[in-house]
């Protein structure tokens, strides 16, 4: 551990920016050698300080989840946005005519309501939007089916004047389930096929396919396999997690964000208790590793408990660990970690370099 990381009144949360900046270029680099654009999906870092590196590194524009986290960002000058999420409500689809106003937005339809409320807006502004159509990556969460499903929704909102239908959207969350890299690569390789055969069907109907957008952090990081379609939507790739780390796709040296925790009691030889738990850390699970996170340089000590102020560590033999000691802690969903936080402290080379705001913090409406 650093002797900057062991100043820090605790918990923590710290990015490392050379690592990050490491983890942006090099998924850039790689996707554009199989001629993939990358967006990046800012709900990982919800820092417009990060987001305006990853597109001065060469981002093609970003992707968000909600208008919040849009707003946010369009406001600190990022102008290309991606909103990955449906505009329901009439609240919301005058934010979006809003933001449309000083930005690039553009945004998914899943629904025949959903795409009309939004032709209904622009058209009534003399304006467009475009749109991708959301096909469902196996989640059942939105989209719609792939193949003929597609174009026959594609057919019934050809004629709404409001929107450009533009390409598609594919969100393959089933990739999480995955035990190694070859797994990682059938899915990449599913989600390329599934797009690019339906985007197919709807060119020869005459629609537009310009933007066929797909890539996972996980599928984002195996691009030979997702050749073909024309861009990724990579999240928390910028940090690296414990997800990354156990199916391979990532060493603890290639993650930048961690907590950083004090040991303040020991019950027994094998448990001691950190000044961290679900407020601070996380508490989502891993698929396929126990506990709430990784402790560098010492892995075989297990985060087994949390509660909202304390953590749980244990050893089968006698806990090394003693009252005091510093941890850094890789979490198991980095995502989550930065929306907990107002602030992070950014450390280069070991030295501390500023504090960044987490100015999208709770901007989930």
């Amino acid at each position: 551990m650093t002797e900057g990381f062991k100043k820090l009144p605790t918990p923590a949360v710290v990015v490392e920016l050379d690592i990050a900046w490491q983890n942006i270029t090099k998924m850039l680099e790689e996707a554009k050698k199989h001629g993939l654009k990358h967006r990046p999906h800012v709900k990982t870092h919800r820092s417009s300080f990060l987001a305006k590196a990853q597109v001065r590194a060469g981002c093609s524009g970003i992707c968000v989840a909600k208008l919040g986290g849009a707003e946010v960002m369009a406001e600190a000058g990022i102008d290309d946005i991606f909103v990955a999420y449906p505009i329901i409500g009439e609240d919301k689809l005058k934010r979006l005519l809003k933001l449309s106003e000083t930005v690039a937005v553009s945004t998914i339809v899943n629904s025949v309501e959903g795409a009309r409320g939004l032709s209904d807006a622009f058209e009534k502004s003399g304006s467009k939007v475009d749109v991708l159509i959301e096909i469902d990556g196996g989640l059942n969460r939105g989209g719609v089916k792939p193949g003929e499903a597609a174009l026959q929704f594609a057919r019934s909102i050809r004629e709404l004047k409001g929107i450009n239908i533009v390409g598609l959207m594919y969100y393959g969350g089933l990739v999480y389930d995955s035990r190694n890299i070859h797994e990682i690569e059938a899915y990449a390789e599913e989600e390329r096929d599934i797009l690019i055969q339906t985007a197919k069907m709807l060119k020869s109907d005459g629609f537009e396919m310009r933007v066929l957008s797909a890539g996972s952090s996980f599928t984002g990081k195996v691009p030979e396999k997702l050749e073909g379609i024309t861009e990724i939507r990579s999240g928390h790739y910028i940090f690296n997690d414990c997800g990354q780390l156990d199916v391979g796709l990532a060493t603890p040296e290639d993650c930048a964000l961690k907590v950083i925790a004090t040991v303040v009691a020991k019950p027994d030889k094998h448990v001691v208790i950190a000044d961290v738990g679900t407020k601070s850390l996380t508490s989502d699970t891993c698929h396929h590793r126990p506990g709430y996170g990784y402790i560098v340089g010492q892995p075989e000590i297990e985060i087994y408990a949390l509660n909202e102020e304390h953590a749980f560590l244990r050893t089968e033999d006698e806990n090394p660990l003693r009252i005091g000691d510093r941890i850094e802690i890789i979490p198991n969903h980095a995502c989550v970690v930065t929306n907990l936080a107002d602030r992070v402290y950014g450390f280069r080379d070991g030295e501390f370099e500023c504090m960044i705001d987490i100015d999208a913090k709770g901007k989930s409406v």
